[in-house]
């Protein structure tokens, strides 16, 4: 009898796979403990813009291959591009077996009309200023690989862990006015195209809250991410939550294991893929 748990719908982003800030062993943990019915990537999964051939450790490969390993055993798998894997958005349209690539999904769950994006779309940030971005971006990685050195010490006095993003990103005005802007522009946007739920990521803040505009109540879901938040949105009994993977003080390890032969199953391949309309 399998002791994984069995959800309707499980979104994640901004995993950015390939840099030294992603916690890929605790996320093949999580995705170990589910099995949900739809599982939504919502965009920068893999860190294309700082991808390097000299860093791809063998968790952050085996977050690929349970993914693969959930759509051959019946998983509906979305993968929703993002900034960080923007690469991906001239796939947009493209299916294989239970895999779609695309750019945005909307889905009708349980009479309400939801809309699942990545959410740079509408960072004024992203628009203007993209080697901006891209810079910023080499500095939050650089910023991590520095906390997680200042936390081994901390650790190592019995002392609590800290984090310095969420320390500059909770103490700037202007990070606390981005992110409350990003999510009113979000929730007016889906109020205006008649949408019940809007989900995002992009902007590594997960919450669940009710937003109103012109007098229309929105829900507005961010998922988080797993460089920091380690969190990712259920769907279950008609019923939305945040997961919170457990920190704990024990080190993260996986158990060696035989690499399967067939992660696809019995899927055939050649009838399965799909093309996007020209």
């Amino acid at each position: 009898m399998s002791d994984k748990r069995p959800l309707d719908i499980v979104v994640i982003s901004d995993v950015h796979l390939g840099i030294y800030g992603c916690h890929a062993k605790e996320l093949v943990q999580y995705l170990d403990s589910i099995d949900p019915k739809i599982l939504i990537l919502n965009g920068d999964i893999i860190d294309i813009w700082q991808f390097s051939k000299r860093y791809f450790p063998k968790a952050h490969t085996k977050v690929i291959r349970r993914i693969l390993k959930m759509t051959g055993k019946g998983t509906d798998v979305y993968y929703l591009t993002g900034n960080h894997d923007e690469a991906l958005r001239k796939f947009a349209g493209f299916g294989l077996g239970n895999l779609t690539i695309d750019n945005k999904l909307i889905l009708d769950v349980d009479g309400k009309k939801h809309w699942f994006f990545h959410g740079d779309v509408y960072d004024v940030t992203m628009k203007n200023s993209k080697w901006l971005a891209k810079l910023g971006g080499k500095g939050y990685d650089l910023l991590i690989i520095l906390n997680r050195l200042v936390n081994n010490v901390l650790e190592s006095m019995g002392r609590e862990k800290m984090s310095f993003s969420k320390k500059v990103k909770h103490g700037v005005k202007q990070a606390v006015k981005f992110i409350s802007d990003f999510e009113q522009i979000v929730a007016e946007i889906a109020v205006d195209k008649g949408f019940d739920v809007v989900a995002c990521g992009h902007i590594h803040q997960p919450i669940i809250k009710e937003m109103v505009h012109n007098g229309k109540t929105v829900t507005y879901l961010n998922s988080g991410d797993w460089v920091e938040s380690l969190t990712s949105l259920e769907y279950v009994n008609k019923e939305w939550t945040l997961y919170q993977y457990p920190v704990t003080k024990a080190k993260v390890v996986l158990p060696e294991e035989e690499e399967d032969q067939q992660i696809w199953g019995d899927l055939d391949l050649s009838k399965a893929v799909t093309f996007p309309n020209s």
